[in-house]
């Protein structure tokens, strides 16, 4: 099978003249923005800073880019504050702005512009819209800025939920059947949308197409609810997916971009355990994944024979080869009782946090949470920033 199940744990790199300076981008437009920013402050905490600098850059919800305070317990997810938001007047001190086509970044404060020193490389750890989807990505390739995770055309792919749908079908890779819905479909072919979709296999899942966190998902169980949650899911995203459900197991699959050229290397497999006498809802939403804590088990390796272990792991570095993939994925499957491996999504910047399926996948094949930061980064390092590579 393509891939190598356990990396090198110990990243070699070009020794250089001072230690590269590494901007951790976070926060952002999208709906994401607190899960972005607690993502920040696992990665905030375990890079290596003997072996990096680092300059952590804001993004307010407004779009507006700050430099913020180095200080990753601000910017945990807890229980017992309002969720955290980037803000110039909170935690950001300074407007960041840098010139098309390259040139250092530049810093405005209330008491004038300066000039940031060179940053070598960026690592966004942006959630969603604006971020996780080539927007960034874009950015970053016309400031000739290299950066970790995929490049554009992957990103933007792997945010649309139809798109990846396209090419893991073109590359023989199952995923769920599904009616797609424009906003220009949906208000003009509504009753055509509503008859395609009774094709499909209840429990039905709607979903925004270019979303992540399971944010405006509904599982629907009868056609007189479908209108509602097809509304529902466009309050985050025009563009709707509606997908029949698939019974089976949910496996995730964390996947690293080989070095040099190599192919991907891919973890050991995952398995998401709910429990729902302990709060966990119908499926793995928005709550049961953040906020109910006791409801679900993070299990690795998965408790799947061998030839399904074999089967989703090799299926997961076909999706990574199959979106143009780089850095790193996860690949979330449904192990079917049959044991077919459907592929649900693949998400090109997966939660992060130190208590993530990624990195913990990750850790349990040998590589842990400090390492897996600094192989992304040394990745990056290593790709030109040249579009045409």
């Amino acid at each position: 099978m393509p891939g190598t199940h356990h990396p090198d744990s110990s990243p070699t790199s070009t020794p250089r003249a001072r230690r590269p300076r590494v901007a951790v981008v976070f926060g952002g437009r999208s709906g994401e923005h607190t899960i972005s920013c607690a993502t920040a402050a696992g990665v905030l905490s375990a890079i290596d800073r003997q072996r990096y600098e680092v300059v952590p850059v804001g993004i307010t919800p407004q779009g507006q880019w700050v430099l913020v305070d180095d200080d990753p317990a601000a910017l945990e997810l807890n229980d017992a504050r309002p969720p955290v938001r980037i803000t110039s007047e909170g935690l950001g001190r300074g407007e960041l702005s840098a010139p098309l086509g390259g040139g250092p970044l530049r810093v405005s404060t209330s008491t004038g512009t300066r000039v940031l020193e060179e940053v070598d490389v960026v690592l966004p750890l942006l959630h969603g819209p604006y971020g996780e989807d080539g927007t960034i990505q874009g950015m970053l390739e016309m400031l000739g800025l290299p950066y970790v995770g995929c490049g554009v055309l992957a990103s933007a792919a792997g945010m649309d939920k139809q798109v990846t749908k396209v090419l893991l079908g073109a590359a023989g890779i199952a995923t769920a059947p599904h009616v797609a819905i424009s906003a220009r479909s949906w208000a003009g072919e509504r009753e055509r949308i509503l008859e395609a979709c009774q094709a499909l296999d209840y429990p039905l899942f709607v979903k925004p197409a270019r979303a992540g966190s399971s944010l405006g998902i509904t599982r629907v169980e009868r056609g007189g609810d479908l209108a509602a949650a097809i509304e529902a899911a466009r309050e985050v995203d025009p563009k709707v997916l509606v997908e029949s459900g698939i019974e089976g197991r949910e496996i995730e699959v964390a996947v690293l971009q080989g070095r040099h050229g190599a192919a991907p290397r891919v973890a050991e497999p995952g398995e998401i355990v709910m429990d729902a006498s302990q709060g966990a809802g119908e499926f793995y939403d928005y709550e049961t994944k953040y906020l109910a804590h006791d409801a679900v088990a993070m299990v690795c390796p998965a408790r799947i024979g061998p030839q399904e272990r074999e089967l989703v792991m090799d299926t997961a570095a076909r999706a990574f080869e199959a979106l143009g993939a780089e850095g790193l994925t996860r690949v979330d499957f449904f192990l079917t009782p049959q044991g077919r491996a459907v592929v649900n999504e693949v998400n090109t910047m997966p939660g992060f946090t130190p208590f993530s399926m990624y990195p913990y996948m990750w850790q349990v094949s040998g590589l842990d949470y400090t390492a897996l930061v600094t192989e992304l980064i040394e990745l990056a390092l290593e790709r030109s920033t040249d579009v045409n590579r």
